[in-house]
């Protein structure tokens, strides 16, 4: 079968089951805050465009692309995931582009399609638009744009981050695949379930050769359940290689330990900056891994390849963007015994997201959390705790001292002998004495 034929037999068959699982399911009718935008340029691979904006940005301005899985659209995944609840608490743009069932009946980015991601040609092509309609209309600064994505839309990450390397500051792939190793529909499915073993070198070279840019290339960030029966495990170990050989770095991690109970390996340069980590999260299976964020917080819902794990893979991607820190870096000052809340915001009533055929959708607020939530108000909570603690530390050192001294003072009278007595006791007991 000629590649023409393999990509047309994809396109046009109307499920194949192994592909259709990579990332299949997510297709609710959600309540979205996403605003869809019509005209960002010629659009050769035919997507569709899908943003989220708050009100307030943070400096510098920043924008993360965000690509959905088989089967899913942008308002389901941005659902399951969170990526919007998390814009709008850290206050950066959001761009989660969609595929349409005309390009891949399944709903797949066509990772696996040469005419697809080939830099400046069809889907690759289109998100570059987008993403060039974004920092236009909002003033996005340009060493601030991230990618992230889910197993077909982490395959799709690699290909933007290999074909746009300048474009991205950094990426993460969730149960995705190296850059160059599927040409076709029998190869995508040879990779999904067992990707050969190749050298570090022969992968970096196929990014290499993606585009004339010479470095420094984006910083990535992997995920992976060790029990994905979709996408092969070892897909996670290829990506890492592939990166590593970009980067330089050495094969063995630089440091290794655990997070929310899972394993976490980093590679930094020479600053010590982390340039690739990877997480493995430990009898997962295919899907984005949910859980409680470090403040607290749970960002996405339970669904479909959208799996519980006690770990938030959206906050830790985002934390490594460096995106989390600035709400608490910007929000007021917290009072002496209170932390001042902002006023809330009445929402307007959402529009529903339906799938392709959906009008475009008015942008939404999202929910306020501020009040359950509100990170000032938790460090000014969890700050009283403290005192309170080292205060009734204190007292118990106090009262212990006092006893110490106490006892010191009454020590000679507890311990004093009456030597005349003890002898005279003992001469009697011996007899010498009446």
């Amino acid at each position: 079968m000629s590649l023409a034929n393999n990509v047309d037999f994809l396109r046009r068959l109307p499920k194949l089951d192994r592909l259709n699982e990579l990332g299949r399911g997510l297709r609710p009718e959600v309540e979205s805050p996403l605003l869809e935008i019509g005209d960002f340029g010629p659009n050769p691979g035919a997507l569709r465009m899908f943003a989220f904006v708050p009100d307030k940005l943070q400096q510098p301005r920043a924008l993360v692309v965000v690509l959905h899985g088989c089967g899913q659209t942008a308002a389901g995944y941005d659902h399951g995931a969170g990526w919007s609840t998390l814009a709008q608490h850290f206050g950066f743009a959001l761009l989660i582009p969609e595929q349409q069932l005309s390009n891949n009946a399944n709903g797949c980015f066509n990772w696996f399609s040469p005419e697809d991601v080939t830099r400046d040609h069809g889907e690759v092509a289109s998100i570059r638009q987008m993403i060039a309609r974004m920092v236009e209309d909002h003033g996005i600064d340009q060493r601030h744009i991230f990618v992230t994505g889910l197993s077909a839309g982490g395959a799709m990450t690699s290909a933007m981050l290999a074909t746009y390397p300048e474009v991205f500051s950094a990426g993460a792939i969730i149960a995705g695949v190296p850059y160059g190793v599927a040409n076709n529909v029998r190869e995508a499915l040879a990779v999904m379930h067992a990707t050969p073993v190749r050298t570090p070198r022969r992968l970096g070279d196929l990014v290499r050769k993606a585009s004339h840019h010479p470095g420094p290339w984006p910083r990535l960030s992997v995920w992976h359940g060790s029990a994905d029966g979709v996408v092969a495990p070892a897909n996670a170990r290829e990506i890492v290689k592939q990166w590593l050989d970009l980067h330089h770095l050495p094969q063995a991690p630089m440091s290794e330990g655990m997070v929310d109970g899972y394993p976490r390996r980093v590679w930094w340069n020479a600053d010590g900056e982390t340039i690739v980590e990877s997480y493995t999260i430990t009898a997962m299976a295919h899907g984005t891994p949910l859980g409680a964020a470090e403040n607290e917080q749970r960002y996405g819902a339970r669904g479909a390849f959208m799996l519980e794990a006690g770990i938030s893979s959206s906050y830790h991607i985002a934390k490594f963007f460096g995106l989390t820190g600035w709400i608490a870096e910007s929000g007021p000052k917290p009072e002496a015994k209170k932390a001042s809340k902002p006023a809330r915001k009445p929402a307007p009533t959402p529009a529903k997201v339906n799938g392709p055929s959906a009008p475009i959708i008015p942008p939404v607020p999202m929910p306020d959390f501020t009040e359950v939530f509100d990170p000032l108000t938790m460090m000014q909570a969890r700050a009283e705790r403290t005192q309170a603690r080292a205060e009734r530390t204190q007292a118990r050192g106090e009262r212990t001292q006092a006893r110490a001294e106490t006892a010191e003072k009454e020590e000679p009278r507890r311990r004093g002998i009456d030597v005349g007595a003890v002898i005279t006791r003992a001469l009697t007991a011996a007899g010498l004495m009446k």
